[in-house]
């Protein structure tokens, strides 16, 4: 381990670039570390501690970090969500983190500890089958853009893919789909790790038709019809993320729809059918289970529904 003469926020972008090179991160990931770091220059900056070096950080630094994120109200006057204020430390955590790699002298990524509590702050936003109709209607199937925008919402309710995944899908992956009922597709996941994800027969349905509008000879299987010649015509995750917006509101829907909660609502449903937790962590492509307990609102409340239905206690004399 060494120590670097190099300040703490200019280890930042090499730190994104760690990021994306080596960890492999999606680039919206990278986005929210560089957002959410921000944060930490500006307590930095505000505390005069420009210089600091990495192996100067010490724990009360942390502790005063923690105290102003605590204390800090937006320009609506507001203070930080503890859900919130977890996010800008897990991306401090994750720089730390990142010094351990390089062989940096730093405080351990463990001198962070996150309240336990915060996560539950964190409500998951799903549809109802009836706005997920909503929404898949909402497109005009009429024109090519509209068959795409039908393909793409099929798409996500139906995998669960996440944006960036969907984002990176190829055209060459569905040539040969004529005669099939339904796929099942490898994709790499968060972190650079495989997945297979499954496609329904409904979006694939919409896929073909989408694909038949096609006469270009682009890599991407979800285009931009609106850039120039000779420009990388791939939807990027923005834009998909602005599609899913718009025919929420034409739909009238709620205004948190993104593609994210289509992930939520399609994890949602096959809890309601009765597939088990661990089931839903293979296609979410869920590491740990952990990540996919947040569903357990919906089978904490379909097993009191069970219990209060079928458990015969309820009959028993006193």
């Amino acid at each position: 381990m060494k120590k670097s003469n190099i300040p703490i926020i200019k280890h930042i972008p090499d730190f994104l670039d760690y990021c994306e090179v080596e960890k492999g991160l999606a680039d919206k990931t990278q986005r929210n570390y560089q957002r959410y770091l921000q944060k930490f220059v500006i307590w930095i900056k505000k505390t005069k501690k420009d210089a600091l070096l990495p192996h100067e950080l010490t724990s009360e630094d942390i502790w005063a970090y923690r105290l102003y994120l605590s204390r800090y109200k937006g320009e609506n006057g507001r203070p930080l969500k503890r859900i919130t204020q977890n996010y800008y430390l897990i991306a401090l955590r994750a720089l730390l983190s990142y010094f351990t790699a390089k062989d940096i002298v730093a405080p351990p990524s463990d001198k962070i500890v996150l309240p336990k509590d915060a996560r539950t702050e964190k409500a998951v936003k799903f549809l109802t089958l009836d706005q997920i109709e909503k929404l898949l209607m909402a497109p005009n199937i009429s024109i090519p853009q509209g068959l795409r925008d039908r393909a793409i919402l099929e798409a996500l309710f139906s995998t669960g893919l996440r944006i960036a995944e969907l984002e990176a899908l190829n055209k060459e992956q569905f040539t040969n789909i004529k005669d099939k009922k339904d796929l099942e597709l490898g994709v790499i996941g968060k972190g650079g790790h495989p997945r297979t994800v499954y496609f329904s027969d409904r979006a694939l349905s919409w896929i073909k038709k989408y694909l038949e509008t096609r006469k270009d000879k682009e890599k991407a299987l979800f285009i931009n019809y609106r850039v120039k010649k000779d420009t990388e015509s791939r939807l990027t995750s923005r834009s998909i993320e602005r599609i899913v917006k718009k025919y929420a509101v034409l739909a009238g829907i709620p205004i948190f729809t993104t593609p994210h909660t289509l992930r939520h609502s399609m994890a949602t449903d096959l809890l309601n059918q009765g597939v088990d937790l661990r089931t839903i962590q293979e296609f979410l492509g869920h590491r740990s289970i952990t990540s996919t307990q947040i569903y357990t609102h919906v089978t904490n409340k379909r097993l009191r529904d069970v219990h209060r239905k079928f458990h015969s206690g309820r009959d028993l004399k006193e």
